[in-house]
């Protein structure tokens, strides 16, 4: 007879790799302020977190998270759809609407649900999912969640319009079809071709929604996202994001026009059998939307933050994946150099997060490294120098360094 535990037990990679002491997961933060935080009792800067705008220590959103309890309490303690409705809610669908350019919004309680909420909401028997072959997990598994009502869902090559092309023109002329990317990749921190998948959309109609979690507050005329950053936001249908990046909170939105809001309103699982964003997730949110649009700089120093560092690992001879973001993606191979790389970062009081298969491809392992507009230069120099000392302590760079080709890299 099978034991559905079985699996659990026979899996000990990780057990191996902590024995080893390579282990880079689940480390815990004692103390943050943004640039510096505490793990494990030493102070270490942080080039890992999406804390892009540095808002989650910024003090008036503390006290506007502080604020929001005083009011009302801890939880919402049901769905938006029956008692779990407050007005901020209302207050921050509103006001995000308006500053991303759309007729209507609304709230999920996660980024990750906002995805499995809006693609199954929306996409029913018949009717097909299109998505990058590198899109988000969420994506995906709101695509597999949508075939599980017997919609179709096909894939297309990473950001490659002639393939999209293709699988468009092979569904049928009278299906919805719902084409769904990420805005910016969140491993290579690319952007996606946005004006090429609306031209695609025109012509063989279909709609659109952009992934915005790595765009918002990142991309875009003050930080607006993907559509804005092309000029054809009035192009996009819709777009969907997550407050735990740009927002300094926890919770994801939707935007799009009115009548499909107002149909995932009253059709998203998701939504309907889910309590609603906390209180104090809500009052942070939205003080971190009124900084955002009362200090647009923030995202000028975040990508130029970024590119201090991109700029510096590249003219040392790192193999740095390009991008126009807050993401700095640095490809070293195999796991086993990865993981190797992690802990010598690491014990210089740098940390990075390590993607490995199967996040990334075969021998694309890599240092994804992330940025925040409240970096300051000496953070951004010293992580330069960290790196600088580690590649040339393990041969990853300088003369008779193992080279890895980059190109086309994606996960």
């Amino acid at each position: 007879m099978a034991d559905l535990f079985q699996k659990c037990l026979e899996f000990t990679r990780a057990d191996e790799v902590k024995e080893m002491g390579l282990y880079p997961y689940f480390r815990a933060v004692q103390e943050s302020e943004g640039p510096v935080v505490m793990m494990e009792g030493r102070k270490v800067i942080m080039a890992g977190s999406n804390n892009y705008l540095g808002l989650t220590g910024d003090p008036r959103v503390r006290e506007a998270s502080i604020k929001a309890i005083e009011k009302y309490g801890t939880s919402c303690s049901g769905s938006r759809y029956l008692t779990g409705t407050i007005d901020l809610h209302n207050e921050l669908e509103a006001r995000l609407a308006k500053f991303l350019g759309y007729e209507s919004c609304m709230l999920y309680s996660t980024g990750y649900q906002t995805a499995l909420g809006v693609i199954s909401g929306l996409v029913t028997r018949g009717e097909y999912v299109v998505s990058d072959k590198e899109n988000h997990a969420c994506i995906i598994n709101g695509a597999m969640l949508a075939k599980g009502g017997l919609a179709e869902f096909v894939r297309y090559k990473h950001n490659d319009m002639a393939d999209l092309e293709r699988v468009l023109s092979k569904i049928p002329e009278d299906a919805g079809k719902f084409i769904v990317t990420d805005g910016v990749f969140s491993v290579t921190g690319s952007i996606v071709n946005l004006p090429g998948i609306v031209a695609l959309a025109k012509k063989y109609g279909a709609r659109v929604l952009v992934d915005d979690a790595h765009s918002t507050g990142v991309i875009g005329q003050g930080g607006r996202g993907t559509a804005s950053h092309f000029g054809i936001t009035d192009q996009v249908d819709m777009t969907m994001g997550t407050f735990s990046k740009t927002f300094a909170s926890l919770g994801g939105f939707v935007a799009g026009p009115e009548r499909v809001i107002n149909y995932l309103k009253h059709n998203s699982p998701a939504l309907i059998f889910s309590a609603s964003p906390t209180p104090a997730s809500c009052g942070a949110a939205l003080k971190a939307l009124e900084i955002l649009e009362q200090e647009p700089h923030l995202v000028d120093d975040l990508i130029r933050n970024a590119a201090r560092v991109r700029k510096g690992l590249l003219a040392e001879g790192f193999n740095v994946i390009d991008s126009q973001t807050g993401i700095v993606p640095v490809v070293v191979g195999s796991l086993e150099r990865a993981l190797v790389m992690w802990k010598h970062l690491y014990d210089r009081d740098l940390f990075v997060n390590a993607f490995v298969p199967p996040g990334v491809p075969p021998n694309l392992s890599m240092m994804r490294t992330s940025y925040m507009s409240s970096h300051r230069n000496e953070h951004l120099d010293k992580i330069i120098e960290i790196f600088t000392e580690v590649g040339h302590e393990l041969g990853y760079i300088g003369a008779g360094a193992a080279g890895v080709n980059a190109n086309g890299v994606h996960a």
